[in-house]
């Protein structure tokens, strides 16, 4: 029987942590953060953490 195929964007993008939770990147942060403010820019420079539902649909398709 077939296996399922990894999914190689979604790999690519989220990061699979010891504990299970899925990390990602913040987007809109790189550069043109002038117009936002100071709160803004520092918290994109964090990981964002991905819910537990959407965790357990995705990591099947990036393991």
């Amino acid at each position: 029987m077939g296996k399922q195929k990894t999914h190689k964007a979604s790999s690519k993008v989220f990061k699979v942590k010891k504990n299970g939770t899925l990390t990602y990147k913040k987007g809109n942060g790189n550069h043109k953060t002038s117009k936002d403010s100071a709160k803004a820019v520092r918290q994109r420079r964090n990981k964002g953490i991905l819910g537990k539902g959407e965790a357990n649909r995705l990591k099947s398709v990036i393991r």
